[in-house]
């Protein structure tokens, strides 16, 4: 498909703008490269990666950038004017299409822009230190009360940092702060997934037990949307909320900013209200989102970051002790390099990471044990459901729930003998690949499109139970749905790592597959999404040992 695509691009650019003198083959591999890219969630392609398909190593890629401005198809981003019919654009280490440089160019210039700007009333001195001592006596260190200090200061405050770096109650001083300069001021929390906004709901929740009544109260009493939902998304990239139709808030808080890509970003900032604040809260090391453009990756670039200035809060004090996971997360984080196997032989039997090593030709039996535990208790939780008279128990909802968060498997790919495909057709069988009223009881679904008229987003995710032998869908808060409404659902025993993101398990099965250019990103985001356990599944190389499973700390 994209080798079609990027054919018909090269063909109406050579009728449209024909080079002036340029090896045609050169500018064919170009196109598709970009095209590609843009598959894969990025806007061009580094100069400074490896080598496209259709380029030569001694063409990539000086002798590439001299075809491209011979055919006068280039224009550099500092000379853009110079040659508006030029499609691509040269810009440092990137290329990209001129539309797409255009609108991240726009983007990120709103963005620095609300960053270097002041609020319209200045803070009184005082107010600011009491905001800090109180942040203080909660225990925040001299990073996150600066972080309080300026949400009172400017329109855009950018938090980022690590699991257990203490984002979630940095974010709660912080509102608590503007709750304090202004007791009726409008906040609404937000996150690109239902999962994520759930979280980040439930977590300023329970942070403002601590606070004073009339900080905590208003705290309590807030609400957490999907992106898509906030805005009011009507499809194919259309929202009601815009210019036209702002926002009724006056701070919005944007949680798991790294999943966030650069339209629904632009959306987000058009439907913004002219006075209003937003506070971008993420992890830089996450994947990058799936659509186009990774926002929160290019705010940190060095010089994005020098203009933004106290603007930009990277927290970086771990407080909480996740063990081997923490040390794994954080060598991966520090280098950006893969897992080795130094790395992992250093891994202790009491560790909270165990090791397995696998023939990568089919599921370990390690991880369908596991999987088949969980999915038998999933099991006689929905079926020993309670019910008062049409709605389930809710102690008996909270159980189940709670035990869909206990155990999952991630994989990066769907496809593959680690596939997540691969993992439900172990468990389910012919059930696998039928639709979502005839799986049995006990079986986790993942909704895969946004339902506003249901209040579902995209990546929640409920279990299969049965009252008065009918199935019927549980999802959080005790709702329940006709299976029939959620066509398009998938089983969710295992997701991908990309689907994972703004969820966290107690136990996690990650597999990481072998690959020709592994992403140290995806071992990062699976290692943590899980609170307590990770089974790191990786695969057997040693060849005197093939064909056998070997837990390295069981």
């Amino acid at each position: 498909m994209t080798s079609g695509l990027g054919n018909s691009l090269v063909e109406a650019l050579l009728r449209l703008l024909p080079p002036m003198e340029a090896d045609v083959s050169v500018l064919e591999a170009v196109v598709l490269a970009l095209t590609d890219a843009l598959e894969q969630g990025e806007l061009g392609i580094h100069l400074k990666g490896e080598t496209p398909d259709g380029l030569t190593a001694d063409q990539w890629p000086n002798r590439m950038l001299q075809a491209l401005e011979a055919s006068g198809w280039l224009v550099s981003s500092q000379t853009l004017n110079d040659k508006p019919e030029a499609p691509i654009v040269h810009d440092g280490d990137w290329l990209r299409w001129r539309r797409w440089h255009q609108d991240l160019d726009s983007c990120l210039q709103r963005l620095l822009e609300l960053g270097e700007c002041p609020m319209v009333e200045p803070p009184p001195p005082e107010l600011l230190e009491t905001c800090r001592i109180q942040a203080e006596e909660a225990g925040l260190d001299g990073c996150q009360c600066d972080a309080v200090i300026t949400l009172l200061q400017r329109r855009l405050v950018l938090v980022t940092g690590g699991p257990g770096t203490g984002k979630t109650s940095t974010v709660v001083q912080m509102l608590a702060a503007a709750l304090r300069r202004n007791p009726d001021l409008r906040i609404q929390l937000s996150a690109p997934t239902g999962k994520a906004a759930s979280r980040l709901l439930e977590a300023v929740t329970l942070g403002s037990e601590g606070l004073e009544p009339e900080q905590a109260k208003p705290l309590t009493q807030l609400t957490s949307f999907t992106l898509h939902r906030l805005l009011e998304a009507q499809g194919e990239g259309r929202f009601r909320r815009n210019q036209q139709t702002p926002l009724d808030l006056d701070l919005l808080v944007v949680d798991e900013l790294s999943m966030v890509d650069l339209p629904l970003m632009g959306a987000l900032l058009d439907a913004m209200p002219a006075h209003g604040q937003l506070l971008l809260v993420g992890d830089a090391n996450q994947l990058p989102p799936v659509g186009p453009g990774a926002v929160l990756q290019e705010l940190i670039q060095p010089q994005r970051l020098q203009r933004l200035g106290p603007a930009a809060v990277e927290l970086r004090t771990t407080y909480r002790n996740d063990g081997a996971i923490a040390v794994l997360a954080s060598q991966l984080r520090e280098g950006m390099t893969g897992l080795d196997r130094k790395c992992l032989s250093r891994l202790k039997p009491n560790d909270n990471v165990t090791w397995l090593e696998a023939p990568s030709q089919a599921l370990p039996s390690m991880l369908v044990e596991l999987l088949l535990k969980q999915q038998e208790c999933l099991k006689a939780l929905a079926r020993t459901l309670r019910w008062q008279k049409d709605d389930p128990h809710p102690d008996d909802v909270a159980a189940l729930l709670g035990q869909l968060e206990a155990e999952v498997a991630l994989s990066p790919v769907r496809q593959g003998p680690w596939g997540v495909e691969a993992i439900h057709r172990a468990l389910l069988g012919e059930h696998s690949r039928r639709p979502v009223q005839h799986w049995p009881a006990g079986t986790p679904v993942l909704n895969r499109h946004n339902r506003p008229e249901q209040g579902l987003a995209n990546g929640d995710i409920g279990v299969m139970v049965q009252r008065d032998h009918h199935s019927l869908v549980l999802l959080p808060g005790g709702r329940l749905l006709h299976p029939a409404q959620l066509s398009g659902a998938e089983p969710a025993f295992a997701l991908t790592v990309h689907k994972s993101q703004g969820s966290q398990y107690g136990r996690v099965a990650l597999l990481l597959p072998p690959t020709r250019y592994p992403d140290p990103r995806l071992a990062y985001t699976g290692l943590t999404r899980a609170r307590s356990q990770v089974l790191l599944i990786t695969p057997l190389i040693s060849t005197n040992l093939a064909g056998s499973e070997q837990p390295r700390h069981a």
